[in-house]
Formats: C-alpha cells, sequence, structure tokens
C-alpha cells in the first residue's frame, strides 16, 4: 500500500441523490427542518431528565445519554448534507472524509453500546425487580455510559489508520450521502480486501455482538412478563422497554444490513436509502418515541412548560 502523502486525489465529491438535483432546495428546507426537530427534540429530553428530579433514575440516565449522543451523531453527517444541496461544488477534502467517517462511525458504535446498556437495565428492572436498586446504583451508570463512550471512541480506529493509507489515483465521486467506508473503497486504487475483511470482522462482532446481548435480554424479559399473572401488571412492565425497543428495531435494522457483509456495496440507491434510515430517521423519530410513548417524560414536559409560563407571566 502507498502512504497517506503519495495519495493522488486530495478532494472527494459527494454525489448525494443524483436523481433528484431538480429536487435540492425542497430537500434543503425538508432536511433542515428534519435537523432543527432532531437537535431541539433531543436537547429537550436531555434537559428535562437532567433536571427533573423524579426521572433522575437509571433507565432515564441512559435516555437522556442516548439524547446527547444523537446531537452529535447527527452533527457528523447532516450539516455538510444541508450544505451539499445548496452548493454547486459538493466536495469534501480527503482529511475532512476520514473525520467525518471517524466520528460518524465512533458515535454510532456509541449508540450500540448505549442501547446494550439500556437493555441491560430493562432486564434487571424486569427480571431481578428486588435486587435493582442495589445493582444498577449511579456509579455502576456512571461507569456503563463512560465506557460506552470510550469503546465508541476507539472503535474505528483500525479501519481509520488502514483506509489513509490506501492510495486514490481517481475517479474522485462518492456515490453516496456522505463519506463512509463502502463507497470510499470502491475509489480506492488497489486491492482493498483486507479493508474490506477488516470492517467485516470489526463490524460484526461490534453490531452483531451487541445485538445478540440485546435480543437475550429481551428474550428474557419477554419470558418473565409472560409470568405476570395480571394483563394490567404485563401491560406496565412491556410498556417501559417498548420505546427502547422500536429504537433497537430501526436502528439495528437498517445497519445490521449495511455494515455486516463482506461486499464493498450493493445496489447504490440501496446503500443510500439504508444511510438515510440509520442517520437521519433513527435520530429524529427517537425525541417522538420516547416523548409520546412515556406519560413521566410527558408529565414533565407539562410542569416545565406550566413552571416557564408562570415565570413569564
Amino acid at each position: 500500500m502507498e502512504p497517506f502523502n503519495q495519495t493522488k486525489v486530495t478532494e472527494f465529491l459527494i454525489m448525494g441523490f443524483p436523481k433528484l438535483q431538480h429536487f435540492n432546495k425542497p430537500l434543503f428546507f425538508l432536511l433542515l427542518i428534519i435537523y432543527l426537530f432532531t437537535i431541539v427534540g433531543n436537547l429537550l429530553i436531555f434537559i428535562i431528565i437532567r433536571v427533573d428530579s423524579r426521572l433522575h433514575t437509571p433507565m432515564y440516565f441512559f435516555i437522556s445519554s442516548l439524547s446527547f449522543l444523537e446531537v452529535w451523531y447527527t452533527a457528523a453527517t447532516i450539516p455538510k448534507m444541508l450544505s451539499n444541496l445548496l452548493s454547486q461544488r459538493k466536495s469534501i477534502s480527503f482529511p475532512g472524509c476520514l473525520v467525518q467517517i471517524y466520528f460518524f462511525h465512533s458515535l454510532g458504535a456509541t449508540e450500540c453500546y448505549l442501547l446494550t446498556a439500556m437493555a441491560y437495565d430493562r432486564y434487571l428492572a424486569i427480571c431481578h425487580p428486588l435486587r435493582y436498586s442495589s445493582i444498577m446504583t449511579t456509579q455502576l451508570c456512571l461507569k456503563l455510559a463512560a465506557s460506552c463512550w470510550i469503546c465508541g471512541l476507539l472503535g474505528p480506529m483500525a479501519e481509520i489508520i488502514l483506509v489513509s493509507k490506501l492510495p486514490f489515483c481517481g475517479p474522485n465521486k462518492i456515490e453516496h450521502i456522505f463519506c463512509d467506508f463502502p463507497p470510499l473503497l470502491s475509489l480506492a486504487c488497489t486491492d482493498t480486501s483486507v479493508n474490506v475483511l477488516v470492517d467485516f470482522i470489526i463490524n460484526a462482532c461490534k453490531i452483531l455482538a451487541t445485538f445478540f446481548l440485546i435480543s437475550t435480554s429481551y428474550l428474557l424479559i419477554i419470558r418473565a412478563i409472560l409470568r405476570i399473572r395480571t394483563a394490567a401488571g404485563r401491560r406496565k412492565a412491556f410498556s417501559t422497554c417498548a420505546a427502547h425497543l422500536t429504537v433497537v428495531l430501526i436502528f439495528f435494522g437498517s445497519i445490521l444490513f449495511m455494515y455486516v457483509r463482506l461486499t464493498k456495496s450493493y445496489s447504490l440507491d440501496y446503500d443510500r436509502a439504508l444511510a438515510v434510515v440509520y442517520s437521519i430517521m433513527t435520530p429524529f423519530l427517537n425525541p417522538i418515541i420516547y416523548s409520546l410513548r412515556n406519560k413521566e417524560i410527558k408529565a414533565a414536559l407539562r410542569r416545565m412548560f406550566m413552571l416557564t409560563a408562570r415565570e413569564i407571566e
């Protein structure tokens, strides 16, 4: 492999949705609205949980951590996507492309780990309710959250180093909506089988392992819920994890098909559609899912708005 300083291509052109070029301005305003809602919605949930003492429990601690993460996760890709929709030359430098890939994948990995920690929290709460408060302490919550961030931020380093040493001789058009490993590898003018294999191993271990742990937790949760004698008790137990399960299915359902595969790419439209789901729609839906399906958060929202209204008066 040639070293980084011998790379001939110094910038890439992000093609986005070439079939929708005539709708760039409507797409810009639509994406801008989605992005603003995502930022405001996730920040609102984070602030409410941090401010309202009634929500200072392990479950809401992890929800607030996830909301905080989503703000940065979307910031890794959407601002550049918005800029490209209004720009004639949708370019990004090679180092800038690597930085975008790093933050997108490191924060995505952190989300995988946080969702796993949330599943473990729900498993303890439903399957071991008498021991829950003694096990899921504030100290353990902080350690789990810190571990998720550290492991996530360290995760893609090997892939980034390998890609940075690849030679790119042209063409320089990235057939995707942002910089990512599969479309970037397809532009390298050398054999990338090692990169594809390393990506597959890392993603398979990271995504499949966390998905397996979450699935196992929910199998045990469902078994425990079915043992509850009353229908009301079963509904109450399941309602505490329904929102989390919905987010897991949407997020993992898309990234499994995108990253756990031994090929550089499937159809370009297929990859773009999946990217929209896990990079835009999942962070956008999180505030909706957690606020609409959660009575405590809705009650906290009402209390906050009422308090704000009184202060204004």
